[in-house]
């Protein structure tokens, strides 16, 4: 089954570590992306560190629900290479998600809004939060056979004191920037998948 795997990060880096300088509360952040059979999309977010030293937003009843960038939330922006449109998704380790449409950047076009409920799993250990999903192939972008979509995985930690560090695989922008299209650098095609 196809998958790639990829490191994000901050788009702030930290200062240079000392001796006297305490571990980062993240001090690693991968995605993984792996294919479904039914042309679907398993997305996987590990985050290394001290799950102690950031706000995880507590259990809540799943579903959609908007703001989740405002704490730790996890996020794919998903596109059909060549075209404007593209979707976004985001995904809280309380269980609940949203799913937007835009026409072109940073214009909502509510009335294609994916409808879809995805699978999610959230694990908090001594060194890790993960966060599991899948969408399936009815949230994504159609696209031609033979065409890989472009992918922007994305990240919103926020630490204990209340700051947010913004992850992604690539920052193009001065500012924090997620629906920046320089910044989704994946070419992924859910419907490869290996007999």
């Amino acid at each position: 089954m196809p998958t790639i795997t990829v490191g994000l990060r901050p788009h702030t880096l930290p200062a240079p570590i000392t001796e006297d300088t305490p571990p980062a509360a993240v001090a690693m952040l991968l995605g993984t992306l792996h294919a479904l059979p039914d042309g679907g999309m398993r997305i996987v977010f590990d985050v290394n560190g001290d799950p102690a030293r950031l706000r995880i937003p507590a259990a809540a009843e799943p579903g959609k629900a908007d703001g989740l960038w405002q704490h730790t939330c996890f996020e794919a922006f998903i596109a059909t290479p060549g075209e404007e449109a593209y979707r976004e998704f985001n995904f809280s380790p309380s269980g609940q998600w949203a799913g937007y449409a835009f026409s072109r950047y940073r214009e909502r076009n509510t009335v294609a809004d994916p409808s879809f409920t995805p699978r999610m799993q959230c694990r908090v250990d001594a060194g890790h939060l993960m966060l599991e999903v899948e969408l399936p192939a009815s949230a994504l972008p159609s696209v031609a056979a033979g065409i890989s979509l472009q992918v922007g995985l994305a990240a919103v930690i926020e630490l204990a004191d209340g700051s947010l560090d913004y992850w992604a695989v690539h920052h193009p922008a001065a500012q924090p920037d997620f629906h920046h299209r320089d910044g989704w650098v994946l070419s992924f095609d859910p419907r490869m998948i290996s007999a």
